[in-house]
């Protein structure tokens, strides 16, 4: 018909397809802008871009997964694909994130956080059938650590138990990146405002030596015959490094130190050797001291007295499940105490013998 627009030019259609929603009416949909990411990306693709950002590594992440490199880097592929830009670039030999990668990482973190959040409520009202627990322990309370949560697991067989065992720089890394739900090592007294920090056993690092050390038999050595002594170290972070040399400058002694180890196992080791002496935690020492190859020094000023304490950050609200245990562990604190006097008193009576 003469002045009927041609089909498809409607102009009173162009005008309101042309309007935004919130001119004609409608609300848009919150996922409306992200209906592309929802249909091409997957949360295991988040998943393994936030290992990717937190460990640095393709093949660690790989490892930590539990699956293969190939899978990683396809999986990361795809998810780039989708997002439209490259998500890392290789510095070194490290895999740092891109501009877009640190944006999308941003979100990972928040995206997987609410899904653990949602997960903990969930395992909440369903009490302790099932449930998870992470716990990361500093390397020395792995003597205490396990025992605990064997207990906790006999108790609670419904619970999945995760162990990570490192040092104290690290245990602080995973604590600031919220990768466990609780922590035992020593004072974090650098994030005193961030975490919860609570007392539950003692941890007493005493002065090792030798059994046939010429300074075995002696009592109360004052602390500046130290000097003359050759020691072995645990590697730069360990915490029981810096509460040695700490509370030896204190004293006015400057040890004179004969290497670096990297783990109590390979001091004590060293010990036997006749390599040096050193300073340890009398958990590290329980399995010991029924032998005869070790013995404890009997110099003024140790042991030095510490404490463990189960960490968490402050601003995390724990699980029904880390809940539980936190209150197991603090229960468990007479039963160590009475394992580390047994210690103590073998130790003496072999030194007596």
């Amino acid at each position: 018909m003469p002045g009927r627009p041609p089909k498809g030019d409607n102009p009173t259609a162009q005008r309101f397809s042309a309007m935004p929603d919130h001119a004609s009416g409608r609300r848009g949909s919150p996922s409306a802008g992200a209906d592309h990411l929802i249909r091409h990306c997957t949360l295991r693709q988040l998943q393994l871009l936030e290992a990717i950002v937190r460990l640095g590594s393709f093949t660690r992440a790989a490892e930590e997964l539990f699956l293969t490199q190939p899978t990683v880097s396809m999986q990361i592929k795809k998810l780039a694909d989708a997002v439209g830009t490259p998500l890392f670039q290789h510095v070194g030999r490290r895999v740092e994130p891109t501009d877009a990668g640190r944006e999308v990482y941003a979100a990972c973190r928040d995206i997987l956080g609410t899904l653990s959040n949602l997960e903990i409520k969930l395992a909440d009202l369903k009490g302790l059938r099932r449930g998870r627990l992470r716990l990361g322990v500093i390397t020395t309370a792995k003597y205490v650590a396990p025992e605990i949560l064997g207990a906790f697991s006999e108790a609670y067989p419904g619970i999945d138990v995760s162990l990570k065992v490192t040092n104290r720089d690290r245990i602080i890394e995973r604590l600031n990146a919220n990768d466990d739900d609780i922590y035992v090592c020593g004072r974090l007294d650098e994030l005193k405002d961030e975490v919860e920090s609570i007392p539950f056993a003692p941890n007493p690092l005493v002065l090792v030596a030798r059994s046939d050390h010429p300074l075995a038999g002696e009592h109360n050595v004052p602390v500046h015959r130290l000097a003359d002594e050759l020691f072995l170290l645990r590697e730069p972070g360990s915490g029981i490094r810096d509460s040695m040399l700490a509370h030896l400058a204190k004293a006015g002694v400057k040890p004179r130190v004969r290497m670096q180890l990297g783990s109590n196992e390979a001091i004590k080791h060293a010990i036997v050797g006749g390599l040096g002496i050193s300073v340890l935690s009398l958990h590290s020492l329980v399995l010991e001291s029924s032998g005869d190859r070790l013995t404890l020094l009997d110099v003024e000023g140790f042991p030095i007295i510490g404490q463990w304490h189960l960490v968490y950050p402050r601003n995390r609200e724990l699980s029904l499940v880390a809940r539980t245990f936190l209150d197991f562990a603090v229960a468990s604190g007479p039963q160590i105490r009475e394992q580390l006097d047994a210690a103590r008193n073998a130790f003496a009576r072999n030194r007596r013998a």
